[in-house]
């Protein structure tokens, strides 16, 4: 099981809404929970966002790295690092 940072998990509160409709989490402990429940993926870099969505089977060849940061799983983390949430 991955070990969320706190940045990482309040990233996610934050911004949970360019994902969800309606939140998932209200709190901190709310938002850690989902992450570990859906086992969300830190990754390092958008090389790391592109072999990750091809390896679950999404079809991301013909997309630029700014679109991949743009799509709504892809939650960009101060640092340069990305979270991956699988809605």
């Amino acid at each position: 099981m991955e070990e969320y940072s706190e940045e990482c998990i309040r990233v996610f509160l934050e911004k949970q809404g360019q994902l969800f409709d309606e939140p998932v989490a209200e709190s901190y402990e709310e938002a850690e929970a989902f992450l570990e429940d859906c086992m969300a993926a830190v990754v390092d870099s958008l090389a790391d966002v592109r072999d990750y969505m091809e390896q679950e089977g999404m079809d991301v060849e013909g997309i630029s790295d700014e679109e991949l940061e743009e799509q709504s799983e892809v939650f960009a983390l101060p640092g340069g690092r990305y979270l991956i949430v699988e809605g």
